[in-house]
């Protein structure tokens, strides 16, 4: 249960940095939606994520990796581009691929350094 709640945390604040670090996102609503796109973000990494590296691994033994960006980079997607395209404006597809590397980054900091 402590996994989970480090994966909520990590990512309502890797979305609260994207905000404001990464030129080319840009946020529109209140610090409300903020959070419930980083528990979206979380509960996806946390649940789903794994189900998905699952079922690509033939794919990502192929390609040497790969479909998992792209994987990741559709999450990222699906929570900032579609749930909330409303509150979040991406310019460039670079952002969202700086989005994940800031989310990957923090989910490695925080969760990879608790002890099992």
């Amino acid at each position: 249960m402590s996994k989970l709640l480090l994966y909520l945390i990590s990512d309502i604040l890797a979305l609260f940095l994207a905000v404001y670090l990464i030129p080319g996102i840009y946020f529109l609503g209140d610090l409300k939606t903020l959070l419930v796109a980083g528990l979206i973000m979380g509960l996806i990494n946390f649940f789903i994520k794994p189900a998905l590296k699952a079922i690509a691994f033939p794919l990502k033994f192929l390609t040497l990796g790969l479909s998992s960006l792209i994987i990741n980079l559709g999450l990222v997607w699906l929570v900032i581009g579609v749930l909330f395209r409303d509150s979040f404006v991406v310019t460039t597809w670079l952002a969202y691929l700086w989005t994940f590397l800031l989310i990957f980054f923090l989910n490695m900091i925080l969760i990879s350094n608790k002890k099992k």
